[in-house]
């Protein structure tokens, strides 16, 4: 055996870990949680996730940020980031950890008890942390799985027909 061929072996080889880009950082109250979604929006579809994914995600982070506001004492805080080909959001608060976290949706009769249930239905992944200090709750997007315009003829196709006006 040479030195090349022990030098390179795949079944050695681990990936390297990247770096995360932050594409926000910031608390919220509820007098701020709306405006928090639509800058959550925008840094969303910067980021390439757009369509119905990109706003299931919004959704999702939205949900836990109105968790964080009704049980998690009022306030909390939120990171974006992506990493590689993947969007990572943490909302974090400091609500009391004592009582469970349900992910099951309730019975059709109980009024409200479905944000957990939501976001972990709208997002890749749900991840919840309970610490000493509160809850923080983490959802993921593949970026990679978002289709881009549909491929016609070596050439993208329009997402809408021409204007009237238009040549084509």
């Amino acid at each position: 055996m040479n030195d090349d061929a022990a030098a390179f072996d795949p079944g050695l080889v681990s990936p390297r870990p990247t770096a995360a880009s932050v594409l926000m950082s910031e608390d919220f109250t509820a007098a701020t949680v709306t405006a928090l979604r639509h800058r959550l929006r925008t840094a969303v579809s910067g980021a390439g996730l757009v369509g119905d994914e990109g706003y299931d995600f919004v959704l999702a982070v939205h949900e836990l940020a109105t968790n964080a506001v009704r049980h998690g004492g009022g306030h909390g805080h939120l990171d974006l980031r992506r990493q590689d080909d993947v969007l990572i959001c943490e909302v974090s608060d400091h609500g009391a950890t004592a009582s469970g976290l349900p992910v099951r949706l309730p019975p059709v009769d109980v009024a409200g008890g479905r944000g957990l249930w939501l976001a972990h239905r709208l997002s890749e992944g749900l991840l919840l942390t309970r610490g000493v200090d509160g809850v923080t709750a983490t959802v993921t997007a593949c970026l990679d799985a978002v289709a881009g315009p549909p491929v016609v003829g070596g050439a993208t196709a329009e997402p809408h027909p021409p204007a009237e006006d238009d040549p084509r």
